[in-house]
């Protein structure tokens, strides 16, 4: 397995584009989220990581096949979020993710925070194994509200600091 992450440009926007919508429905039944009434899911957020020079999205490849995507803002500054990892689900619990959030995470040094819901069972064993075997134990877990969505229940996010790492800029 070999994977690779390339930073979306022109010619893989659709493929981006596509998979967003993916994205969208497999976690609905955790954001309480519906399709619109043409049955394609919002992409504002999506377009806000195509339009700000602070945020990059990636295209994750497992050998060629397209795998997912990782989106990520608060590049330029000290410190960046995840703000969303998507692997289709051939190529879940096959380590494509894990590969993937490593990758991205050593690229940009500094501090990191990253954003998950209890109830998304495999996320919440997902993200504190992936930032534990690249800090350790030194990350911290808090539970913050949604803004502008008392309905759901609040999100839990995990920060740390990624040391430098030259080798692996993406």
């Amino acid at each position: 397995m070999v994977v690779t992450l390339k930073i979306v440009d022109d010619a893989l926007l659709p493929a981006l584009r596509q998979l967003w919508q993916l994205c969208q429905h497999d976690f609905s039944q955790f954001r309480g989220t519906y399709p619109g009434s043409d049955g394609r899911f919002k992409t504002a957020r999506l377009e806000s990581y195509l339009n700000d020079s602070d945020r990059t999205a990636h295209l994750i490849f497992d050998d060629n096949h397209l795998a997912g995507f990782v989106l990520v803002r608060g590049i330029a500054g000290a410190s960046r979020t995840l703000g969303e990892l998507f692997i289709v689900r051939a190529a879940r619990r096959t380590g494509v993710g894990r590969h993937a959030a490593q990758q991205v995470l050593r690229s940009h040094p500094g501090g990191w925070a990253i954003a998950f819901q209890d109830e998304n069972i495999a996320a919440a064993r997902f993200w504190p194994h992936v930032v534990t075997s690249l800090v350790g134990t030194a990350w911290a877990l808090e539970h913050r509200p949604v803004p502008g969505k008392p309905h759901i229940p609040p999100d839990a996010w995990i920060e740390f600091k990624q040391p430098e790492n030259p080798a692996t800029k993406v």
